[in-house]
């Protein structure tokens, strides 16, 4: 197991319960010997901190291990920052759900002070690069740890596209749009469209209609590794968005083509020990407990 050292601290902003949870974790690493370094924006919600810091993609060449404290969707944030540089990540939850920052903040000294002491599971999530082009030239690119989105934006009207894989025609379909999700975003948007929950370890992708005209329309389970290119049709009136995450939006436009493929670089995604994927499903799903329970 890797030691970690340089630890870096990213958080969401806006929310006084991280500040509570960034003091404690601070005295905590401090206490143990680390090199604590913050993030640059997170650092001001703590004046007189007196440590290193950073921006979020520095991180991921100075630091050992960074901490995310907030939710999924600070985490997310985080991954995409951080991916290409290989540096391990373990999320505090501090938001909703916690699919992804799984340790609790009552017990943020024991299980943090675990992955220090090398007690810990580590997780490779793929991520999805997508890239828009115009006439052949690219206009836009973003990555998802979670999924791509091609929706009509702010509009309220259908839009129509030819899907292919792997270079092969699919079909062309009339609805909403179409979700692109990871096993990581299985428990996502994806899961609100009627898509399958899918397990981390597995190397596939799913995409999802989004109400679409034909009812047989259904999701599709691909091959991870396939490289996916939507057509949007040039005979529609609605300018569509690629969104990455939910987080990081591409305006498009009729004509235009959206080619979506894995990253070579992955997210390490650290785990206390305890971890286990269909706990945290029952947990967070409502899921039915044992009948002797």
């Amino acid at each position: 197991m890797e030691q970690f050292r340089n630890i870096g601290v990213i958080g969401r902003l806006g929310s006084a319960r991280v500040v509570d949870t960034l003091k404690q974790l601070k005295r905590f690493l401090l206490s143990r010997g680390c090199h604590v370094i913050l993030d640059q924006e997170l650092a001001e919600l703590l004046p007189g901190h007196r440590l290193q810091t950073c921006t979020p993609k520095m991180m991921g060449e100075i630091c050992d291990l960074v901490i995310v404290i907030g939710g999924d969707g600070s985490l997310l944030g985080a991954a995409r920052a951080l991916a290409k540089s290989q540096v391990p990540v373990v999320g505090v939850n501090r938001g909703r759900l916690g699919f992804l920052t799984d340790i609790s903040p009552d017990e943020i000294e024991a299980r943090v002070g675990e992955v220090l002491d090398g007690k810990y599971i580590i997780e490779s999530r793929f991520l999805l690069e997508a890239i828009v082009k115009r006439d052949g030239v690219p206009i836009g690119q973003a990555d998802a740890l979670n999924d791509v989105v091609l929706h009509p934006g702010k509009a309220t009207r259908m839009i129509e596209f030819e899907l292919y894989i792997e270079g092969q025609f699919v079909y062309s379909q009339r609805s909403d749009g179409l979700i692109i999700a990871t096993p990581t975003g299985s428990t996502a948007y994806s899961l609100s469209g009627g898509g399958p929950i899918m397990h981390p370890k597995l190397d596939a992708i799913v995409l999802v209609p989004m109400f679409p005209h034909t009812l047989s329309s259904r999701p599709v389970v691909i091959d991870g590794n396939s490289e996916i290119k939507i057509i949007i049709s040039s005979q529609i009136g609605t300018y569509p968005q690629v969104s990455c995450d939910g987080q990081v939006n591409i305006p498009a436009a009729p004509g235009d083509t959206v080619t979506i493929y894995k990253k070579p670089q992955k997210l390490k995604l650290i785990h206390p020990l305890n971890h286990n994927y269909y706990e945290v499903c029952r947990n967070k799903l409502g899921w039915g407990n044992r009948l002797d329970q």
